[in-house]
């Protein structure tokens, strides 16, 4: 029905920077929202960031100032640029997307398979 594809993840040094990527496709009408959430291990899946359909940003405390949430509504892209990363970023981070697609009545979510993020020098 619906493939988010993540990519950007890897290993920065502290202080450095990434750029994490997501494509939406398959059976899509529209999407409200996107953004990209993360989990570090051993705790809860946590909100980075969320941005509407009319480029409404929502960021996590920890994440303002130094990330930026992107997307393409032409093309079903959201973007995280990461700046001045930390070791505490060091996670897991899913795109996510809510969204109406073909042959349900009511609006879904739907998650990316995770990208690694890793801030260690």
């Amino acid at each position: 029905q619906v493939q988010l594809v993540e990519s950007g993840g890897g290993l920065v040094q502290p202080g450095g920077s990434l750029r994490l990527s997501c494509a939406a496709s398959g059976s899509i009408i529209s999407i409200n929202t996107m953004g990209w959430y993360r989990q570090a291990p051993g705790k809860e899946r946590e909100l980075v960031a969320f941005i509407t359909s009319g480029g409404t940003t929502t960021y996590k405390d920890s994440a303002k100032g130094r990330f930026t949430i992107s997307r393409d509504n032409a093309k079903n892209t959201v973007s995280l640029q990461m700046n001045s990363l930390k070791p505490e970023d060091t996670a897991v981070y899913y795109c996510y997307a809510r969204l109406w697609i073909v042959g349900r009545s009511t609006i879904v979510d739907y998650w990316g398979q995770g990208t690694q993020v890793t801030v260690s020098s």
